[in-house]
């Protein structure tokens, strides 16, 4: 005898962030009922204040989904709005507001929250970044039932990718997003059959992705070629890793280390070498191949572009 066929859930979607687009336009095509999607407000941003709104709102304005904009969700306001709309489910991407426990035991089913790791390790705010710039060979997404703590909740799915030797942030968060959205329709299909587990995750495996701060965009040329690859990788193509030449900040947007020759090491900064596809830079330990830079007020351009507009020459050093 076949089942009976399980009743759409409501699902009220919680986002702000880029990563969030895939998974609401996933999540928009049913068979669940969307009953809205709740982002921060506007905010001024860029060099004119401008007010700016969050990548989700203009996604929902698109899909013509109804959308709210309070400031904090866990505020009385906040909570009110949720009740209000009495979701089966919330779903949570890159939303960026810790929900107290009150927010979380509004909806029938409880939250679950998607996020670009392969949780236990690189709980926090810059997950990609951080498995990035340790080198990792492998990271993924998680789908997990929310708790009050920050992304320590059981799992309910998990799916693993390699990351490329020579992929950078921007290419490897599209990835993820995409990878992000087919398991938000395999999750949601789970939680409304009934069949969705919990996993409890392994706390003495947690690890942490802290928000990358501003003195961590600075190339310090005393480290070794592989980990400033990587940390050029990492902050690629925003916020972009930084150095100085003659005063100047010269973004670095792409670089690799480059073939290491005895006996020239070169100081730390120092440009060793020019090349047809970029320059090279000596540092700790090997050197750096410059491959694509950003001169302070221009738009990004190969090293090679670069060096036509602003030749360097062997000796001169990059850095504070």
């Amino acid at each position: 005898m076949a089942s009976e066929p399980r009743q759409a859930l409501r699902i009220l979607f919680l986002g702000t962030a880029d990563f969030a687009v895939p998974v609401l336009r996933t999540l928009a095509t049913g068979p669940d009922e969307l009953i809205g999607v709740v982002t921060p407000p506007d905010r001024p941003a860029g060099r004119g204040r401008k007010l700016r709104s969050p990548p989700v709102k203009e996604a929902a304005q698109e899909l013509g989904l109804p959308f709210r904009q309070p400031e904090m969700v866990s505020s009385e306001d906040g909570m009110a709005l949720v009740r209000e709309l009495s979701p089966d489910l919330l779903f949570v991407v890159a939303f960026g507001e810790i929900l107290s426990s009150d927010v979380l035991a509004i909806p029938r089913l409880g939250a679950v929250n998607l996020h670009a790791s392969l949780l236990p390790r690189y709980r926090g705010a810059a997950p990609i970044q951080r498995a990035i710039m340790a080198g990792e060979p492998t990271t993924g997404v998680t789908l997990q039932w929310m708790t009050a703590e920050m992304d320590a909740g059981d799992i309910v799915l998990m799916r693993e990718t390699e990351i490329g030797e020579e992929e950078d942030f921007g290419h490897l968060h599209d990835r993820l997003a995409a990878l992000g959205a087919e398991v938000a329709r395999e999750g949601v299909a789970l939680i409304r059959e009934g069949r969705a587990p919990r996993i409890a995750q392994d706390e003495s495996a947690a690890t942490f992705a802290p928000p990358i701060r501003p003195e961590e965009r600075a190339l310090d040329w005393t480290r070794d070629a592989t980990a400033l690859s990587r940390q050029v990788r990492a902050l690629s193509p925003i916020p972009g890793a930084r150095t100085r030449r003659k005063g100047e900040v010269l973004k670095v947007l792409a670089a690799r280390p480059g073939k290491y020759e005895a006996g020239r090491g070169g100081i730390p900064g120092e440009i060793m070498e020019l090349r047809s596809e970029g320059f090279l830079v000596a540092t700790g330990q090997g050197r750096l191949l410059v491959l694509r830079v950003q001169p302070a007020g221009r738009t990004a351009m190969s090293a090679t572009d670069y060096l036509k507009g602003y030749p360097l020459e062997t000796g001169q050093r990059l850095g504070d």
